[in-house]
């Protein structure tokens, strides 16, 4: 008797969760759905201390591309010499959606291309403070893990190329192109970690 109690139970729950998983709602993203979010890295070390925070905001056109705006924000102190820099900066991206995993499509990767200003601040330990303008553009990589239908946790992995043109309040204008292929080799090299809210 206890053999088909247990038998009875078991097919039960293994028909409840098959059911479970045919209605199974879909916790990425979709056409229409709108989202913010924000990403930051913290360094302390002897050194430098360092900071970034970077909010944005998205829109999703289809199931696979957003457009958006992002602010920027940045910090260090040199700890040896005291001096400070930071960075302020306002742009705009487009993000593609090229990988889905999971029936509910709760792990998500993207590649996003961004375009933006910044301004870059330099306070050096007894000398006038100046501050510098800079056009840059980037191609980064990153993923989303939605741990419900409304939150997600994010990871900016690795920035692919990054093209910055520099116009110094003292001195002449600089162009310069980076290309981190190499952090392919270990994408968990410079990761910032964040929060994001979908509606």
């Amino acid at each position: 008797m206890k053999k088909i109690i247990l038998t009875v139970a078991a097919v039960f729950a293994f028909g409840f969760a098959n059911a479970q998983d045919a209605t199974t709602e879909t916790k990425g993203f979709s056409k229409g759905d709108k989202w913010v979010e924000g990403a930051f890295s913290f360094r302390s070390g002897d050194v430098e201390d360092s900071w970034s925070f970077t909010p944005k905001m998205g829109y999703m056109i289809n199931d696979k591309v957003g457009l958006g705006g992002f602010l920027a924000f940045a910090g260090a102190t040199d700890n040896f010499t005291e001096d400070k820099s930071g960075v302020f900066g306002v742009g705009a991206f487009v993000r593609y959606y090229f990988l889905s995993l999971g029936s509910d499509k709760a792990f998500q990767a993207y590649g996003e291309f961004g375009l933006g200003y910044s301004a870059l601040t330099n306070e050096p330990n007894g000398f006038d403070k100046t501050t510098d303008s800079a056009f840059n553009a980037n191609i980064d990589l990153g993923m989303n893990y939605f741990f419900t239908n409304h939150w997600a946790a994010t990871f900016e992995l690795a920035n692919i190329l990054a093209y910055n043109n520099a116009n110094p309040e003292n001195g002449d204008n600089s162009s310069d192109l980076t290309v981190n292929v190499n952090l392919f080799n270990n994408i968990f090299a410079q990761p910032q970690f964040g929060l994001l809210y979908k509606w």
